[in-house]
């Protein structure tokens, strides 16, 4: 005999001859219990608290009902757990999880719930450098900016001897009438030009800007600040700054060579570099056969009317057979001396390792969604690519603390979201304590174990 179905209760085949039903009907439960996990994190590093008082809040405290700390924190712990939109948290605002990272089981008002609903927390993002009556809370930008530069010095065991930065900028689309919005020709759309700093896997910055720019617009302000405050900690950290061609400005290279910064920056080709490697071309299509071939010239070089002083260029001269114009010639720029480093070895292994940071942008933009810059002003737009940031922060603190010499040491935060993040539990509350009861066929129990040791000791 079939099963009813009614429309609370989902019927599906049967399997050997037991009718396979399913409804949400289990009570109190998560889908996000690994979201412990972030909370653990957050305690190590203390940065739920650090980004709240980057806020002023001019509202009467007497008469609100969440806290800065909790509209932040629910902001950045759904965005580390999937949720991207607003409109996700009416329904997260009642998920027992979400409570317990905001410490606080119940709401003060009866209407309310323990966390906020999209409403309030679309306010906070749509802060104004000044109070109105609708938006009371607004943001220090320079505190925020200042914070990832913090997080990442604390997070260093030791002064390192060396330091290499990473810029880059890319495409942030937009598909509305958002302040800023410009066709941008490279990338075929409207969209913002962020830029982004890096040191390894940690977001140094991310300054949202206008498209209608060079690459490198604002490049030597960012820089200028993270050395300075890098350098208050460490005096004689040798510092390289590795970005592509969009880079090789004399505004920025200048910089560099007048405050002990080393740079490596890819260069534009162009005729005149073309022929000046015309030999080695020539050499390294003789020598390609089946595979591409390579050679190298190091050289001294300067523009004939952007650069102020000859610098070092080293071309690499590569011929792909099998293509039209098996041509692959590609130049860099640096500071660094011959003796220091030979050309192959400064090419392949330095500079071509900056494509790692790539990785590290399509983290932000993929997995953490700092792309969703749909409001109407810049102002509130920087605020959610900083809301973004800070989950990735999380994330590589759950990563670097609790994950290390595990399968997930290297893992990228979707994966680790999709692991230990998203795992169903009941949660049953006494009054001594809050229980979330986990599947016991939940693959990664000792990952989650690990972690679970590791960031109690960091927190404690």
């Amino acid at each position: 005999m079939p099963t009813e179905c009614t429309p609370d209760l989902f019927c599906f085949a049967p399997v050997e001859g037991r009718h396979v039903e399913a409804a949400f009907d289990a009570g109190l439960a998560s889908s996000d219990a690994g979201a412990l996990l972030l909370g653990a994190a957050d305690r190590a590093i203390g940065l739920m608290d650090r980004v709240a008082g980057c806020f002023v809040d001019h509202r009467d405290q007497a008469l609100i009902e969440h806290e800065v700390r909790t509209l932040v924190g629910q902001r950045v712990f759904a965005i580390a757990l999937g949720y991207e939109d607003l409109v996700d948290h009416d329904m997260l605002r009642r998920d027992p999880a979400m409570a317990v990272l905001a410490g606080k089981l119940s709401a003060k008002r009866r209407n309310c719930a323990p966390v906020a609903g999209k409403s309030t927390l679309n306010r906070l993002e749509l802060s104004t450098a000044l109070p109105t009556l609708y938006h009371k809370i607004s943001y220090r930008a320079a505190v925020i900016e200042a914070l990832f530069v913090d997080l990442f010095v604390e997070a260093q065991r030791g002064p390192p001897s060396q330091l290499i930065l990473d810029l880059d900028a890319t495409d942030d689309p937009l598909h509305g009438a958002q302040e800023g919005r410009f066709f941008h020709g490279y990338y075929d759309c409207y969209c913002y030009l962020p830029l982004y700093v890096f040191c390894g896997r940690h977001l140094l910055a991310a300054k949202l800007r206008r498209s209608n720019i060079d690459a490198s617009a604002g490049a030597v302000g960012e820089v200028a600040r993270i050395v300075a405050q890098i350098r208050r900690h460490w005096p004689e950290v040798r510092i390289l700054l590795r970005g592509d061609s969009g880079f090789a400005r004399e505004a920025l290279m200048a910089w560099c060579e007048a405050n002990r910064v080393d740079f490596l920056f890819g260069l534009q080709r162009n005729p005149r570099l073309a022929g000046e490697i015309a030999s080695e071309l020539a050499a390294a299509r003789a020598a390609a056969r089946r595979r591409p071939a390579r050679r190298y010239k190091d050289f001294m070089w300067t523009t004939r009317d952007s650069w102020s002083r000859r610098r070092r260029v080293v071309a690499k001269a590569e011929w792909m057979p099998g293509r039209d114009d098996g041509g692959n010639p590609r130049f860099v720029a640096t500071s660094l001396a011959r003796h220091e480093i030979k050309a192959r070895r400064l090419y392949e292994r330095l500079y071509c390792a900056r494509g790692e940071m790539e990785n590290r942008i399509k983290e932000c933009q993929l997995d953490l969604f700092a792309d969703r810059t749909s409001a109407r002003t810049m102002h509130a737009n920087q605020l959610r690519l900083w809301f973004a940031s800070m989950a990735y922060v999380l994330l590589c603190a759950l990563r670097r603390i609790g994950l290390a010499h595990t399968r997930f040491a290297r893992a990228t935060c979707g994966r680790i979201r999709l692991a230990l993040l998203k795992i169903a539990a009941l949660v049953r509350i006494s009054v001594r304590r809050i229980r979330f009861a986990m599947p016991s066929a939940f693959p990664y129990q000792a990952e989650f174990a690990a972690a679970h040791e590791r960031l109690s000791a960091a927190a404690a």
